[in-house]
């Protein structure tokens, strides 16, 4: 985008854009960091450079002064040098003229005269005071200098070269550079938050959708460019609830339609005299009617539709064992004392009593270990069995795949036990794998984000 369209694009588009708010942003904090250092520069002109009244010099001239008017005329440019330093320069001076000041409008010393008249106890003494601005660009010399007039008509002349700010230029340099990043950050933090509050609330509903597809649509506030893909997001969610639920009515239809005619063939097969034939049909039409029940659970999965919830998963773990208990199948259980989760428990169940069930199936001795690590729940689906090869361990998640030799019809699986695990698992954010175990043995680890949990 060429500059002047983007110039264009930034003042005469839509309000409220992200663009915008970047550009404001950066205006903001460049605005207020100078106004920042303004007053900083204002603040300790007065803090650092205080009136010449608070700073003890015109006390020091009156006392200087006193001295050299009470003394010979021969004796005054000895004491003026006596009372000379680094800082502050004494001379007496028999003639004005003899300072070789630059011509100004109105060099009275106003802001100080009454202090010192007062001091030195002369109330008509003259007193007149220069600047460094006073001087022109050409004189090189340029100082702050005080006059004030003697009892004979003679003179004292006191300079500094500068007045002192008490703090030195690296302090200064770091409360300016502190001033210029508290400013930014300040503004930084007030336009990222007008940014961010919509954006975590777009991120909240992507996830609660994720694991509830009944939630209702995000609200469409923030920036143009938030509010376009809120809105995006939110016709999405509303075709695919009514994608779900037309799917889900169509598969009701199916069920019903399959089963009559199922039902029908297994009457028909009563009326077949020959035994042998009769077995054989009706095989035929159990398995049919396996693969159907199979697969209409599968596409429907009505646990896809529950709401996620907070529940206790070691607690429902433990149910599902005492299930298979109750069933005369004991299933080893290590966990923890108590886990709450946040998801959709019908699911995590259905979930695991497959899992489960192939480790029975096709295995022995199965077990259960539910542990946190990492950010994660970790449950471990283990057994004795055989194990799968390793070029099978993805493929066995694909729909009706079954490997030959190690599943077969008696087993009563159809393929989809696995790839409906892992379907849960992944709705809720997780990861399902297949492992072969070291000793033998097969171990479906399951991972689910912590999102909610509280472990105890």
């Amino acid at each position: 985008m060429k500059l002047p369209t983007a110039i264009r694009a930034l003042f005469m588009g839509p309000r409220d854009t992200v663009a915008r708010w970047i550009a404001l942003t950066t205006m903001a904090a460049m605005l207020t960091s100078l106004l920042l250092n303004g007053l900083f520069s204002v603040l300790a002109g007065v803090w650092a450079k205080p009136p010449l009244e608070e700073t003890g010099l015109l006390e020091k001239s009156a006392a200087i002064t006193r001295i050299i008017d009470s003394v010979p005329p021969e004796q005054r440019p000895g004491i003026a040098r006596a009372a000379s330093d680094h800082a502050f320069s004494t001379h007496w001076l028999k003639r004005r003229e003899d300072a070789s000041l630059p011509v100004v409008y109105d060099p009275i010393f106003r802001s100080g005269s009454a202090l010192l008249r007062t001091l030195m106890g002369r109330p008509n003494a003259r007193i007149e005071a220069f600047e460094p601005s006073d001087w022109s660009p050409q004189q090189a010399d340029s100082r702050y200098t005080l006059l004030i007039e003697l009892s004979d008509r003679s003179w004292v002349s006191f300079s500094v070269p500068t007045r002192s700010w008490g703090l030195g230029e690296l302090p200064r340099s770091l409360i300016i550079i502190a001033l210029i990043l508290s400013s930014t950050i300040l503004v930084a933090l007030i336009a990222t938050r007008h940014l961010a509050t919509p954006l975590e609330r777009f991120a909240e509903g992507a996830r609660r959708f994720g694991v509830d597809f009944k939630a209702p649509p995000i609200p469409v506030v923030g920036p143009q460019e938030i509010r376009e893909a809120i809105l995006a997001f939110n016709a999405m969610q509303a075709q695919i609830q009514h994608f779900l639920h037309d799917r889900t009515q169509m598969l009701a239809a199916i069920s019903h339609d399959l089963r009559a005619p199922l039902t029908r063939m297994r009457l028909r097969g009563e009326f077949i005299e020959d035994s042998e034939q009769q077995s054989r049909l009706f095989r035929d039409v159990d398995e049919m009617q396996t693969m159907v029940n199979s697969a209409l659970d599968f596409f429907r999965d009505d646990a896809r539709l529950e709401q996620a919830t907070a529940f206790d998963l070691a607690e429902l773990i433990h149910t599902l064992v005492d299930d298979f208990k109750d069933a005369g199948v004991d299933v080893a259980f290590e966990s923890l004392h108590r886990l709450v989760y946040v998801g959709r428990p019908t699911g995590i169940k259905r979930m695991l009593t497959n899992l489960v069930d192939n480790a029975i199936k096709y295995g022995t001795e199965a077990g259960i270990k539910l542990r946190t690590q990492a950010g994660n729940v970790e449950i471990s689906v283990t057994d004795h069995g055989p194990g799968i090869a390793a070029q099978f361990q993805e493929k066995v998640f694909a729909p009706f795949f079954r490997i030959e030799g190690s599943r077969n019809k008696n087993t009563g699986g159809v393929g989809l036990g696995l790839p409906a695990a892992r379907a849960i698992v992944l709705e809720h954010g997780g990861s399902l794998h297949l492992h072969n175990r070291p000793g033998g043995g097969l171990e479906a680890r399951v991972l689910l984000p912590m999102q909610s949990c509280v472990a105890g």
